[in-house]
């Protein structure tokens, strides 16, 4: 792709370069502000060690499209293409779905960039939601009510627990989603599957 390929150029990248870039990027993935911000900057750093000439003024350029990088990104942003918000919603429903503990998606969602108000706002409230991500990891580990045979005995509880801790879930989750019966976990993970949010 052309957009993309600072490497082979001589110019360093400049502002138009770098939002046609970072458009590409976003029509493929979702992506924080602080996540297209990196994408650009490992463009730019690219298109620096592949540069050849004076060094100074290699590192002078990059120090600029860095400059333009941001200001695309702020651009970006202002338009509506890069909401932090809508993204983080979206994660940690994604996530919480396919068995990620709360504190999973919050340490995800750090990753990724997002904190303060923006990450309290993404993460589940309902306990509920929390319980039926446990089921759900529980479900993938054969663990709990989806275990093939009995409870051999009281280090296996212990290992089932800690497979759940170990995940983030705190205890009472974890031990509420192990005793659950087979039938009533079955039937928490199909409402959940149905429920639009």
């Amino acid at each position: 792709m052309a957009c993309c390929d600072m490497t082979r150029s001589g110019n360093p990248p400049d502002a138009a370069l770098l939002h046609e870039t970072a458009v590409s990027h976003l029509a493929r993935y979702p992506t924080t502000r602080a996540g297209l911000q990196r994408v650009l900057f490992r463009r730019i750093a690219r298109w620096a060690r592949g540069a050849e000439g004076d060094a100074d003024a290699i590192a002078a350029s990059a120090v600029a499209a860095r400059s333009a990088a941001r200001a695309v990104v702020e651009r970006l942003v202002a338009a509506g293409a890069v909401d932090d918000a809508a993204f983080a919603v979206a994660r940690a429903r994604r996530l919480a779905r396919s068995g990620t503990s709360r504190r999973g998606i919050a340490a995800h969602l750090i990753r990724r960039g997002l904190a303060g108000p923006v990450l309290a706002a993404a993460l589940p409230q309902d306990p509920a939601v929390e319980l039926t991500a446990a089921l759900t990891l529980a479900r993938k580990r054969r663990i709990g009510p989806f275990r093939s045979g009995p409870l051999a005995d009281a280090a296996a509880r212990r290992r089932e627990l800690g497979a759940l801790a170990r995940a983030g879930f705190p205890g009472g989750v974890a031990r509420a989603a192990l005793a659950m019966s087979r039938a009533e976990a079955e039937e928490r993970l199909a409402v959940a599957r149905q429920s639009p949010g």
